[in-house]
């Protein structure tokens, strides 16, 4: 291999910063820029021996690098960016470099659909890696199994989180249609990313072409519960995955405990440890991917038995006065639901309170403001943050916190809207005893509740 240069407008995106990092521990020359150079991405890029600069000025950009690469956040109008077009230099969005540069020529393993993405991710590479497989991965979080979330070797195989939103702003395309999968896994499809897709049509178009993607001899893992999978076509082989009677890999959950679930699939038992069916999904679901992989079952359990999960996914971040802390990353109606049924089965007889900061493109609008309703029926009390950055969303489009919470508690469960971190600790401080769950779902820091909820609870 040779050393490459290559440069990174808008480095600090953790996508970016971990693609930038992954790069230079092959020995490539990574330099960058962005205009939120802190810590932590920032000390990690540093200590990774990658050279930052602060701010997008012309000034940044090295003379010479082998490709510019233009992160998804970035825009016309960016001084850096425009300097580029300007000068005529060699640019790329960041799934582009990943084709060109790590994924030709590999076993690309591509895991898609709205919900699971992370954890099916995580799932897959760490069974190649028990496996002795060595794989490159790029995972959209942190997985306890790996130091990173990003790791290129020389491996034949890579596996992939494969995101449906776009890619760059000259490059609308999905993402993951550059990802050139041997297998795909769809687990589900939903309604998403309202700030770049009008419909659900417009969504399965796109899904649609990834499949397009697959060759004949690859493998694509549908849910064979979800009906907007089904509506997919493809030239390469189909394995539907689910519990109904018309999937092809069958599922029965078979027995569990606190610590995880039994299931088999056509009826040869596997374990992973994680709690409820939806886990269960995202297992078996990396089960058919690692034995098209060519891993035989015993080798697939030993790695189940061993997988530690993934930072902010249902991740407990402390106790205080008898109350745990529960972390996770969901922000959409169903990942909300399935999550709190499975903290049903991890936590029996306690009460479960749910704390939702509307913060995605998708959740702060009132396109599912119902499902959101209805998710937080799940819980025994939840808690509504206000509207995060409500003045990008037009008034007559926004979420409504009130009615959601009026038409939760109309359903005889606790639910409350509050304005700030402060009030909604408050509020959480003199409603929860010893023994409850408060589970806080936010795709953002939601500026640091976690700790300051263990801090005013009685300890």
């Amino acid at each position: 291999m040779t050393p490459k240069h290559f440069h990174f407008i808008g480095v600090c995106g953790t996508a970016m910063g971990s693609t930038a990092v992954a790069l230079r521990a092959q020995g490539h020359r990574i330099t960058g820029s962005d205009e939120k150079v802190y810590p932590p991405m920032s000390d990690v890029l540093r200590s990774a021996g990658i050279e930052l600069s602060e701010g997008y000025k012309p000034e940044n950009l090295p003379a010479g690098a082998d490709l510019y690469v233009v992160g998804n956040a970035i825009s016309r109008g960016n001084e850096e960016l425009e300097t580029v077009l300007e000068r005529r230099l060699p640019y790329v969005s960041m799934a582009e470099l990943l084709r060109r540069e790590v994924i030709q020529g590999k076993r690309s393993f591509v895991v898609s659909g709205t919900h699971g993405k992370t954890t099916t991710t995580t799932l897959l590479a760490w069974i190649l890696e028990h496996a002795g497989r060595n794989p490159g991965f790029m995972i959209g979080g942190v997985p306890a199994n790996f130091d990173s979330g990003a790791r290129f070797t020389d491996s034949e195989f890579f596996v992939i989180e494969g995101d449906e939103y776009d890619t760059a702003y000259f490059d609308k395309r999905s993402k993951f249609l550059h990802y050139l999968p041997e297998c795909v896994i769809v687990n589900n499809i939903e309604f998403d990313h309202a700030d770049i897709f009008n419909n659900l049509a417009e969504i399965l178009l796109s899904f649609q072409r990834l499949l397009n993607s697959v060759p004949r001899n690859g493998l694509v893992l549908l849910n064979g519960d979800d009906a907007n999978c089904l509506s997919l076509k493809s030239h390469a082989p189909v394995r539907t995955v689910g519990f109904g009677e018309g999937c092809s890999e069958r599922l029965q959950l078979t027995g569990g405990d606190g610590e995880g679930t039994d299931f088999e699939i056509n009826g040869v038992p596997f374990r992973v440890p994680m709690i409820g069916e939806f886990n269960v999904r995202n297992a078996a679901m990396a089960v058919g991917a690692a034995r098209h992989a060519g891993l035989d079952d015993e080798v697939i359990r030993a790695a189940l038995a061993a997988f530690k999960g993934v930072r902010r996914r249902q991740q407990v971040r402390g106790e205080a006065g008898g109350v745990t802390v529960v972390d996770d990353f969901g922000h959409h109606p169903t990942a909300i639901r399935e999550t709190l049924r499975g903290m049903r089965q991890k936590y029996p007889g306690r009460r479960l309170w749910a704390v939702f900061e509307p913060r995605s493109n998708t959740s702060r609008r009132n396109l599912m403001q119902n499902e959101l309703g209805e998710a937080l029926k799940e819980a025994d009390g939840s808690v509504i943050a206000a509207v995060a950055n409500p003045e990008k969303v037009a008034a007559d489009q926004r979420l409504d916190p009130d009615a959601v919470s009026s038409a939760v508690r109309a359903a005889g469960r606790a639910c409350f809207h509050e304005p700030d971190t402060a009030a909604i600790v408050a509020r959480l401080k003199a409603e929860c005893r010893a023994g409850d769950v408060i589970l806080v779902f936010s795709n953002g820091g939601f500026d640091g509740i976690h700790d300051k909820l263990l801090a005013a609870l009685p300890g």
